[in-house]
């Protein structure tokens, strides 16, 4: 038995017996208290009466009526400019040291997102929080002697009047405590690569010289690196590469859709742990075994709010109606879909991060990750979110023994009538199931969500289903000049955007 694993595993576990367990309600009102009277004298704060908000005698309920939702564009239009020229206190004390570029979905333009030092805090915070959550897993004491790879974007971040630009990843490990580099791989040469697959090569060249007991990242490109580290090598599955793999920290999205394409490339069980670092802030991280569900973070420099997610709330841009209802968190409730509304400690008030979410477990304040508000597919009625299309494609992976890790799809007309069109990231595509798909994965639509069931008994004609190379998706990808990082596919397209894509597909399969 490794002395020294025991000896970390033992002090990890009184730092998180030293944590109690917290009174979310109760964090998050002081949360809000916190960020209101530091940046009471911000422009922001002065423009919408923090003062008096602070005064009054319902403060949550008084910054509701207050202050309007945001999202990006506005944000950015009507305060974050200033910010980025260099001025100071403007929705946040002081000048953020950098800026986080979110790459979003394929296809649109990069957002630039303050990171203050508050919020650098915050995220390494989190990071210890999860780590000291470990000890809640059943992992043996050597496993944590053992390297950490983290597949984020480039660490090597551009200068910009100043300022420092790249994207939350990046930023994140370019800022890692001194006591863990040397747990930290692939390590900072490697890590400063820009070109994505540059960056892989590397990382398979060396992949024997490192002791890998955990892995973290977003699951589409780690299961990308981990093939790229099995042909490399001529091996069969990643274990004999890294026999000592035991954890793997999913983040970004759902692991759900991608579990059964990623265990495959495994020569024996790991834990996967779900994560929720957004551009924005660190959010949620899962701490415990009995759920993959995520705590989120109630104190910890982020303020929640939750819009219940229903169209007759969502403008067709995915932005909220500025009457839409809002509750914090005493007011959820579970097994409903909410749109995520944030206030933080880099300056984004009332703000729209454009993630849906569904409680578990209301007084753990556990949540998952259901989709995109972009990602809602209601050209004709049909209502249908990306939670209920991922169980959908489950359902399919499930009966038809396939690995669908990854899924496009848009209303279209054909003939004059509306067809819902999906394209499928399968290994081995057969069209003579093409047919057979569509026919199940329709049934099983119907019957999870009565409004598309609606839709097909009137305006939707029905449901074409083609199957195509996973690897298509993250060429396309690279085609949109966003390839590995925090990148995500889109799986919900408008008209334009399916047009280009179908004609990538046709050229490229």
């Amino acid at each position: 038995m490794s002395l020294k694993g025991t000896l970390i595993k033992n002090l990890i576990g009184i730092g998180e017996g030293l944590v109690s367990e917290a009174n979310h309600v109760s964090a998050q009102a002081k949360t809000l208290t916190k960020l209101l009277e530091r940046a009471k004298e911000t422009a922001f704060g002065k423009f919408y009466g923090f003062d008096e908000i602070l005064n009054s005698k319902n403060p949550s309920q008084e910054f509701k009526n207050r202050v309007p939702y945001f999202d990006y564009n506005k944000m950015e239009n009507q305060w974050w400019k200033q910010t980025q020229k260099g001025i100071p206190d403007i929705s946040w004390p002081g000048t953020a040291s950098y800026f986080a570029l979110s790459s979003g979905t394929t296809g649109s333009k990069s957002k630039r997102i303050p990171v203050t030092e508050d919020m650098l805090d915050a995220i390494r915070k989190a990071g210890i929080k999860q780590v000291a959550a470990l000890s809640n897993f059943d992992l043996p004491p050597e496993f944590f002697e053992r390297e950490i790879l983290m597949l984020g974007s480039s660490t090597n971040l551009k200068e910009n009047s100043g300022r420092w630009e790249g994207e939350i990843s990046g930023i994140g490990a370019s800022n890692i405590p001194f006591w863990f580099r040397g747990y930290y791989r692939p390590g900072n040469e490697i890590a400063k690569i820009d070109d994505w697959d540059e960056r892989l090569d590397q990382i398979a060249q060396n992949a024997k010289e490192w002791d890998i007991g955990a892995l973290s990242g977003i699951p589409s490109w780690m299961e990308l690196m981990i093939k790229k580290v099995i042909e490399y090598h001529g091996v069969d599955n990643i274990h004999q590469i890294w026999p000592n793999l035991q954890v793997y920290a999913s983040g970004g999205v759902a692991f759900e859709a991608y579990e059964k394409s990623f265990f495959s490339l495994l020569g024996k069980p790991i834990t996967v742990i779900e994560t929720y670092l957004a551009s924005e802030g660190f959010l949620a991280c899962q701490t415990r075994p009995e759920t993959t569900a995520m705590q989120l973070l109630t104190d910890n420099g982020v303020y929640f709010e939750f819009v219940p997610f229903k169209p007759e709330y969502i403008h067709q841009d995915g932005s909220l109606k500025d009457d839409a209802p809002c509750t914090n968190l005493e007011g959820v409730k579970p097994n409903q879909e909410y749109v995520l509304l944030i206030s933080t400690v880099s300056g984004a008030w009332r703000y729209l991060i454009g993630d849906t979410i569904e409680f578990s477990d209301v007084d753990k304040a556990e949540i998952k990750i259901t989709g995109r508000t972009k990602f809602f597919l209601n050209v004709v009625g049909s209502q249908l979110s990306v939670n209920k299309m991922n169980e959908a494609i489950l359902g399919l992976e499930n009966q038809f023994n396939l690995k669908i890790p990854e899924f496009v799809v848009s209303a279209v007309k054909i003939n004059d009538e509306y067809y819902h069109k999906w394209y499928l990231g399968v290994d081995s595509p057969d069209e003579m199931e093409e047919k057979t798909l569509a026919q199940i994965l329709d049934k099983s639509l119907q019957e999870a969500n009565k409004n598309y069931a609606v839709a097909r008994s009137k305006s939707l004609k029905g449901v074409v289903v083609r199957t195509i190379p996973v690897n298509v998706f993250y060429e396309w990808n690279a085609f949109q000049k966003k390839k590995g990082g925090q990148v995500k596919t889109e799986e919900v397209m408008k008209e334009e955007k399916f047009l280009k894509w179908e004609k990538f597909v046709s050229e490229n399969c």
